[in-house]
């Protein structure tokens, strides 16, 4: 067992590699931007999606502990408040999305307005005054639920104070509703809009479970991470990893449950107006990445993580994690590609230096909130005895 000395360099160490990795391949991304914008906004909108996935579903998967309670939520507390924390950092990012509008969205474009009734007749809800608006008021209070969550946190920590896990429950019931109708409206404006003759409803609630699930296996790898080192590795037990490899695997269930729902509505409505979004990433070229994904996003997960010897072992959890975080990527790629390349997936190489750039910067801010407090919750009124013998076996 290493001890808790250990820890320090190595976040230290993996902080500088993320940042620098990340930093080189935005300045090589916006290179090529200067010779391709409309392919820049296409890339960064595509990296940008997956990755805002990561703090929104933790700081959801984070309400979802303080409401429902159990052992599972323990270990993770501290991961994911770290990764809510990133928030601001996100908002910096998406700041070159507002110069880009009209190359990728054909409601920013007033050529395409005035010839399209449709873009038309939604255009006092598409429009690029509405559309920053309505992401100011997305980061502000996706920045307020991801603060007061970590504050109280924090308070608790210092004062052991039992009033304020009833403050962190209070907000959690609200803000998981915040969260769901934040989520949707971002990901009809983000993604949808691309395509504004298309509409779903249950679109958005796929993009909160694509966040949910990519940000419990990015959570797994991080505690893969951590097992062999103090105090996490006295905490962290085959049971905790068994729990969430459950968690998991509900994910994994209501993404197919979704996925499956809205093809089969749609399908089966047989509208004109809907079909050809299916019709483009469901035939031809596209069809091989819709396998791909009831594949590897679905069928591989879903069996493996139905063996509880699959679940306790760290090895085998932390791949199955692995895969299910490029899928996540492969899921936004068939969701919002198609809307720029209708007759077969064409990755292009700034799709890939835009998610290593928004990544590798994201992932330093996140190891950076990670190092800043303490691993495992102080005084949880819940938990004070499973810290205290964690932090006890750890020195």
């Amino acid at each position: 067992m290493r001890g808790p000395e250990t820890l320090g360099p190595r976040v230290d160490r993996a902080r500088r590699i993320a940042f620098v990795l990340g930093a080189v391949s935005l300045i090589l991304f916006v290179l090529g931007g200067v010779r391709d914008p409309t392919q820049f906004f296409r890339s960064y909108l595509l990296g940008y999606l997956y990755w805002i996935g990561l703090p929104l579903g933790s700081v959801a998967i984070l309400m979802m502990h303080h409401l429902a309670g159990g052992g599972w939520g323990y270990i993770i507390r501290r991961p994911l408040e770290a990764a809510g924390r990133t928030v601001p950092v996100m908002a910096v990012l998406f700041l070159p999305m507002f110069f880009g509008f009209p190359r990728i969205y054909s409601w920013a474009q007033p050529a395409a307005v005035a010839s399209d009734p449709v873009l038309q007749a939604k255009h006092w809800y598409l429009s690029s005054q509405s559309f920053v608006i309505r992401a100011v008021l997305y980061f502000a209070l996706w920045f307020m639920l991801s603060y007061f969550l970590s504050k109280w946190s924090t308070e608790q920590d210092q004062s052991g104070d039992p009033k304020l896990s009833k403050k962190l429950e209070g907000l959690s019931g609200p803000g998981l509703v915040i969260y769901g109708l934040t989520v949707t409206f971002m990901s009809i404006d983000w993604a949808m809009s691309l395509e504004p003759h298309w509409f779903s409803t249950i679109y958005g609630m796929l993009f909160m479970v694509v966040q949910a699930l990519s940000s419990m296996a990015f959570l797994i790898v991080i505690l893969v991470w951590l097992s062999d080192t103090a105090p996490m590795g006295n905490a962290i037990t085959p049971q905790k990893f068994n729990d969430l490899g459950n968690l998991t695997l509900t994910f994994v269930m209501l993404w197919a449950y979704l996925s499956f729902s809205q093809f089969l509505i749609i399908w089966a409505g047989n509208l004109q107006r809907e079909i050809p979004w299916y019709t483009v990433r469901a035939t031809g070229h596209w069809a091989g990445i819709a396998l791909f994904l009831i594949i590897f996003h679905f069928a591989v997960p879903f069996f493996l993580l139905l063996m509880r010897a699959v679940k306790r072992n760290v090895r085998y959890l932390g791949t199955i994690a692995v895969i299910l975080l490029v899928m996540g990527l492969v899921d936004v790629f068939w969701l919002v590609t198609p809307a720029f390349s209708r007759e077969g997936p064409n990755p292009h190489w700034m799709d890939l230096l835009a998610t290593i750039g928004i990544g590798g910067i994201w992932v330093a801010a996140y190891l950076t909130q990670l190092k800043a407090r303490p691993l495992l919750p102080l005084h949880d009124p819940q938990y004070e005895e499973v810290a205290e013998g964690a932090l006890g076996h750890g020195h």
